[in-house]
């Protein structure tokens, strides 16, 4: 039997990576998913390939949703419910990840970045929480990062040239791991459980963007199990913490990274 039978997800940044990952193994196990992402194309990409897959043609669909805006956010909801009438479940993967520039620790690109890596997350919750708590039953899975946990190195500089990192997207991962446990403490009343998975580094497109292919293997050596993730190493997660195996599991962090953050 299916484990998300009958249930509705919208799944942000599906368009690639882990959340594409996420929304073929959520229709996998029966649900059916918008795929909420900025891009278009990749967004209309992996509707097509997912339905090359064999997946309904009816059962996934594609929203483009910018996360930090409330108008976009508010028509993605609008667009699940026309489309499949209810949402069950909400899977906050987008982030600025890829195009993330560590090298800029202007206030502006700290806002910037907090709007779509935090803020977005709890735009999204916002819009489908009325909706979750009306039918008593919902699923809201945030997704951080070890990152938040990791302390990192600024570029050494000497004074008078020295600035502070801003470390906009450590903080802002932080900042999920937070956002999950009061969302959970206000939201467990009504049955609907909020949690979060924090993937280490993951091998997508966007990683190799990201960091440099010759430094990926320190992570793994740092890992007990001396590997990174991929992609399909975060799914079983999401699907425990949309499925009534984990009714009573909730404001947990959840990290997926073979051992390195061994959090307690």
């Amino acid at each position: 039997m299916t484990r998300l039978a009958d249930k509705v997800a919208i799944i942000t940044g599906a368009g690639g990576g882990i959340g594409l990952a996420y929304a073929r193994r959520f229709l996998a196990e029966g649900a059916r998913v918008m795929v909420a992402d900025i891009g278009e194309e990749q967004g209309r990409a992996a509707i097509d390939q997912l339905v090359d897959e064999g997946v309904a043609a009816g059962d996934v669909r594609f929203v483009k949703t910018d996360i930090a805006d409330e108008t976009s956010v508010s028509a993605c909801f609008a667009a699940t419910l026309e489309q499949f009438e209810t949402v069950d479940i909400l899977v906050n993967n987008a982030a600025i990840y890829a195009d993330y520039n560590g090298s800029d620790h202007s206030l502006e690109y700290l806002r910037a970045m907090f709007d779509v890596n935090l803020h977005g997350q709890w735009l999204m919750a916002r819009a489908v929480a009325p909706h979750l708590v009306a039918q008593r039953w919902g699923r809201i899975i945030n997704v951080g990062s070890i990152a938040g946990y990791l302390h990192q190195l600024a570029q050494f500089s000497s004074p008078p040239e020295f600035e502070l990192s801003s470390y906009a997207y450590q903080q802002t991962k932080w900042g999920v791991l937070g956002l999950t446990r009061h969302m959970a403490g206000q939201l467990g009343q009504y049955n609907v459980t909020v949690n979060c998975i924090a993937p280490g580094l993951t091998t997508t497109a966007a990683t190799e963007k990201q960091v440099p292919t010759e430094f990926q293997p320190v992570f793994a050596q740092m890992s007990a199990m001396q590997r990174n993730p991929a992609p399909e190493h975060m799914v079983g997660a999401a699907v425990f913490f949309a499925s009534g195996d984990a009714d009573l599991v909730n404001g947990q962090i959840l990290v997926v990274d073979g051992g390195n953050i061994m959090p307690v």
